[in-house]
């Protein structure tokens, strides 16, 4: 069997990897620059190591001829919002599309974009379908098996997280559980339905943006109060079931999207999600609370805004990865210059070319000196070795704000 996958993000390339230690393995992708760069061993994500890709049984390409060559297909492209938080296929309907003309009998396909309950048999599923000429169930089987990569995360990789599977069938979920059975070190769970596949997949990150919606309003509150709010978790974190999350920018291609493709899907049904929609919008907009708050700090100590400085330290949606996308670092920078206030921006880990393109901004080498506040925005591990003479240096007095 040769197997194609199709999207080489920080999803699909380290699948097709551990893929090649078993099969031949076609990694394919629309952007040829991206090739080029995975034929030299480096990854674009700078999530792998140059020695991960050596000895591996793999072919990388851009065209979509050579997916005929496989039989065994793994569609693992990004499935973002559009400017009004409503889910956007268009990547994937697109590369579906893509595999639909190369598709030949017997041929598995296998879904790995988080989606909506029912988008795969439903959107894409039929547009295999239309573009091959073959019926699902009896010409090809498909199936969905959701990513569940961390970013920046070495301890829980792939091959050590369980794998959920589903197919169309019964058929299709033997095969596809038993291909996935050979590089899933943790183990495969069977979904009973490509369905609750998709389902499961969605809510993992949806209670996760829930509950640190909730984190986000306890701060709002507790900073009312003049109470630190993590002093209030430390002590409520030492009874046994109380669950240990934090305040914080929400956004990433995961959490600060996936919960609006669920509540897309409620809205279809007639049912508004209002749980999932609040965690949204309190997350949503911690990014303008933070700036704001600041700028009421710095007119305190009696400065002139419009003359102020703010360094932010980390534009990236994570710490310790490269990923700019969705990154929610960008609604504090928006709102600081609503307020007139000129900002800096220095992060060790994202491209200055990739900030200018998706965001207009200008990332700087380093700082310089002479900030009237300094705001961590994202804890990458250069940050937290800092100490208070570093920050002092840069600040423009000993009254400075450190957020």
């Amino acid at each position: 069997m040769k197997i194609s996958v199709i999207g080489l993000g920080y999803v699909g390339l380290p699948l097709a990897l551990e893929f090649a230690k078993h099969f031949p393995v076609i990694g394919f992708d629309i952007r040829e620059d991206r090739i080029k760069l995975i034929e030299k061993g480096e990854d674009p994500s700078h999530e792998l190591l140059p020695e991960e890709f050596m000895g591996k049984n793999i072919q990388f390409t851009a065209d979509p001829k050579n997916l005929k060559k496989a039989s065994f297909h793994i569609i693992a492209v990004p499935t973002p919002i559009d400017d009004h938080n409503l889910p956007d296929l268009t990547i994937l309907l697109n590369a579906t599309s893509l595999v639909g003309k190369q598709l030949k009998k017997d041929d598995c396909v296998v879904f790995e974009s988080t989606v909506y309950p029912g988008c795969t048999e439903e959107e894409c599923i039929p547009l295999l379908e239309k573009e091959s000429g073959l019926c699902c169930g009896k010409d090809f089987k498909a199936g969905f098996s959701p990513e569940r990569i961390n970013p920046g995360d070495r301890e829980h990789t792939l091959t050590k997280i369980v794998k959920v599977v589903s197919g169309c069938d019964d058929e299709a979920l033997d095969i596809i559980s038993k291909t996935y059975e050979l590089i899933i070190e943790a183990g495969i769970h069977r979904a009973g339905s490509i369905k609750i596949a998709e389902a499961a997949k969605i809510i993992e990150n949806t209670q996760r943006d829930i509950n640190i919606a909730f984190m986000n309003e306890l701060s709002i509150i507790f900073n009312r109060m003049n109470i630190n709010t993590y002093e209030v978790l430390e002590a409520a974190g030492t009874k046994w079931n109380f669950l240990n999350f934090f305040p914080g920018l929400v956004g990433g291609h995961c959490i600060g999207v996936d919960p609006y493709y669920l509540a897309f899907k409620a809205k279809e049904l007639g049912y508004h999600a209002q749980i999932i929609n609040s965690g949204r919008f309190v997350n949503d907009s911690m990014g303008a609370y933070i700036a704001k708050q600041t700028v009421k700090k710095i007119i305190a100590q009696k400065k002139n805004v419009s003359e102020a400085t703010v360094l932010i330290m980390g534009i990236t949606f994570k710490e310790n990865v490269s990923d700019i996308r969705n990154s929610k670092v960008v609604d504090v920078i928006k709102e600081f210059y609503s307020f007139g206030v000129k900002v800096d921006v220095i992060d060790p880990y994202a491209s200055k070319k990739e900030v200018k393109k998706e965001f207009g901004l200008d990332l700087k080498e380093k700082a310089s000196k002479g900030y009237d506040a300094i705001i961590l925005a994202v804890n990458h591990k250069e940050y937290s070795m800092l100490n208070e003479e570093y920050f002092t240096s840069i600040a423009t007095d000993k009254q400075f704000l450190l957020i």
